[in-house]
Formats: C-alpha cells, structure tokens, sequence
C-alpha cells in the first residue's frame, strides 16, 4: 500500500525509495496518458514530461497539503510542466528539400478516414491549447484526465459551479473555433 503524502516525508531514507516507486506504480499510466494526449500523441515527449513531472513531485511532496487526492496533484503538475514545455522558446532548424528527399517515405498509403480522424483531433487539441489558462485547464483535466468536477475545483480553488461555467465557456469557444477553422 503506497503510504499517504505526509508519511512519505516523514518515513526513513530508508523507505522513501520504496514509497517513491509505489507512487510512480499507482498513477504513472494515468500521467502519462495525459501528457501523450496533450503533447498529440508524441511517446517520446510524453515519456519526457512524465518523468519530468514526477521529478518535480518528488521534489516538492512536502509542500502537498492533502486538499486534492495525490492522482490529482500530480495531473496538476504535470499540466504545469506541459504547458512550461510549450512555452520554451525552440530553435528550429528548416530541412532542405535534399535531405527531406533523403528520408523514406510510409510504402503504406493512408486511409482518407484514419487521415481525416487525425487532422481533426490535432485541429481540435490546438483549438484547446489556445484557449485562456483557466479554460484549458478545467477542458483537459475534466475530459482528457477524466477528473470529477468537484477535485478540478479543488485544484482550482473555486466552486463547482465555477469549474462547469468554466466548462460550458470552452465548449462553446472551441465549438466557434473549430467552425471557423473548418470554412
């Protein structure tokens, strides 16, 4: 049984690598399950945010008051480091027409059904993260995290009936947005 946050801190260095791996046991799947969503479906950068993320929990468990159930904190802050990864200014190198010409290509063509699935999860998730922070929040931990209404606004420090405002709000700027996007 993983021991609570608190007793983390307090148990013997003895006994914190065996709580930090039942920890990472409990709730890596549904960690990482969110950051591949949010990242679009890239393992490599997910895998990368996860341990970030669980680094960072690591580091700062002492700080965990028990408000939200520790699952929860942890979405939070991975969330937090998502959004710190996309907000990282990138130095982009352009491929020239050579070395693309170089690349192999897929031999297997693309379904047009399978093609037209994945450009409109990509155009909704880049929908979702232009909405303001507060939005984006309460949309990817209530339908990509799958958290109740009542932990988000624990998390959030607000009511519930702020967290489902908050909800009906994005619904409807992401409905305008991918009607837009689509004319």
């Amino acid at each position: 049984m993983v021991r609570e946050p608190r007793s983390l801190v307090a148990a013997p260095v003895s006994t914190h690598r065996q709580s930090a791996e039942e920890l990472v046991d409990r709730t890596y799947r549904l960690i990482y399950a969110a950051l591949f969503k949010l990242t679009g479906g890239d393992a490599e950068l997910a895998a990368d945010l996860t341990q970030e993320t669980y680094r960072k929990a690591w580091a700062g468990l002492a700080k965990f008051e028990g408000k939200a159930q520790l699952s929860t904190w942890l979405y939070r802050i991975a969330y937090t480091t998502f959004l710190n990864h996309i907000r990282r200014p990138r130095l982009f190198v352009r491929m020239d027409d050579v070395l693309a010409s170089a690349l192999p290509t897929d031999p297997a063509p693309h379904e047009d059904e399978r093609l037209g699935r994945a450009e409109v999860e990509e155009r909704l998730r880049k929908a979702v993260l232009e909405l303001p922070d507060n939005l984006r929040f309460a949309v990817t931990a209530r339908f990509w995290q799958g958290l109740p209404v009542t932990e988000i606004a624990t998390l959030e420090e607000v009511s519930t009936v702020a967290v489902r405002k908050r909800l009906r709000r994005a619904l409807r700027l992401l409905a305008q947005a991918l009607t837009e996007k689509r004319t």
